[in-house]
């Protein structure tokens, strides 16, 4: 008998030993994940353009000048909440009633999963790994400034280069840290006094792993507060609605029967490294209605600006047009050899108010306004297909 106590004791000291040399738990496989977390504004956009429309998105956007294209796609996406003129701008050039285009989620017939499906191929997603860091950089980030009162959002644009708009964005867990632009990781590893993006991530870690990011965590925006809040907006639009007198109605647009045949302009592109696009000619596409006389397209061929541009899309350039901060832009070049080629860039305005236009694959930027007129123009639209 005491022979097995004794190999029992043996077996439980070898079965603490093996315990004690195993690392802890991963902690941030308890953090739920809210995969629809960008979506506010669930909506039957999409399924009226193809039943009553039979357009292409980028052609049904000509339709509604009033609209950006880009804007039109994040609201037919659920991206952004639109304003009640712009559901009446919408369901005017599809003939439809505005309320039509609104839906209830709180119906047992909704289904989140199937509303989104035609959305989550193309959309920049992350997964479920980056999406439990977002949500841990983003609790960093709260418990950071709660712990020093001097880091204001102000402070942080004057002093790391964070936008207040950007800070929400990061506060709010809306992407990952690999989705962010390298400005952006720079500064954030300045915030944290961390030499790099691996350094960032062990510290981000190590808090979670510390219990001090648990506070911070609950106050973040989760799934039922996303629903609440997509209730309650849905609410109000649908009351904005109903005082939409039918006169204002009647001034839109009829939808269009028999479109006419859209015109036809050149395309160009193809991939050089480094970010370049040749100024090889390759084919013709579409032009909306919005697009001057001299517009061109241009096939990107490279994700040269993040998820936001695939590498498969056609971009709509107008050459008479100055790129706008929040717009894109195309710029032409010619290197050392003489031989000129095109580079996309996304535009934003420095502190001084200067235009500078800005790529992600390869970090690139250059200052916009110094360039002669004829060497940058505006990017009106973009075919994703």
């Amino acid at each position: 008998m005491e022979r097995v106590g004794v190999g029992e004791v043996e077996v439980n000291h070898s079965a603490a030993r093996t315990q004690a040399s195993m690392p802890p738990p991963d902690r941030r496989a308890e953090i739920a994940v809210d995969r629809y977390r960008q979506i506010v504004f669930p909506n039957r956009l999409r399924e009226m353009r193809h039943r009553h429309a039979r357009l292409a998105l980028l052609q049904f956007a000509a339709l509604i000048p009033q609209i950006s294209y880009i804007r039109l796609s994040k609201i037919e996406r659920g991206e952004v909440y639109p304003r009640a003129d712009e559901i009446v701008r919408i369901a005017g050039a599809l003939g439809i009633a505005p309320r039509a285009l609104l839906i209830d989620t709180d119906a047992p017939t909704f289904d989140m999963d199937a509303w989104f499906a035609p959305f989550a191929e193309g959309a920049a997603s992350d997964d479920e790994h980056e999406a439990r860091f977002a949500l841990l950089l983003a609790a960093a980030i709260r418990a950071r400034r709660s712990a020093d009162a001097t880091l204001t959002a102000a402070t942080l644009d004057a002093r790391y280069g964070i936008p207040p708009v950007i800070l929400s964005r990061l506060e709010n867990a809306l992407k990952g840290l690999s989705r962010w632009n390298p400005q952006t990781v720079t500064a954030l590893c300045a915030l944290f006094d961390t030499p790099d993006v691996a350094a960032l991530r062990a510290h981000v870690v190590a808090l979670h792993e510390q219990g001090a990011l648990d506070p911070f965590l609950a106050a973040i925006p989760g799934a039922p507060q996303r629903r609440a809040r997509t209730r309650q907006r849905i609410a109000a639009l649908e009351a904005e609605l109903a005082d939409v007198r039918p006169a204002a109605l009647a001034a839109l647009p009829d939808r269009p029967d028999a479109p006419a045949a859209p015109r036809q302009i050149p395309a160009y592109g193809a991939p050089l490294g480094a970010g370049r696009i040749a100024k090889t000619r390759c084919g013709s596409v579409e032009a909306p209605a919005l697009a001057g006389p001299r517009a061109f397209a241009v096939r990107t061929g490279a994700a040269t600006l993040g998820g936001g541009l695939p590498g498969q899309a056609t971009v709509i350039v107008d050459p008479d047009r100055h790129p706008q901060p929040g717009g894109l832009a195309l710029l032409s070049e010619t290197d050392e050899a003489g031989i000129e080629s095109y580079r996309l860039l996304s535009v934003a305005v420095d502190r001084s108010g200067l235009l500078q236009g800005y790529s992600l694959n390869p970090a690139h930027e250059v200052a916009l306004d110094p360039l002669p007129p004829g060497d940058v123009a505006a990017v009106v639209a973009a075919y994703f297909a």
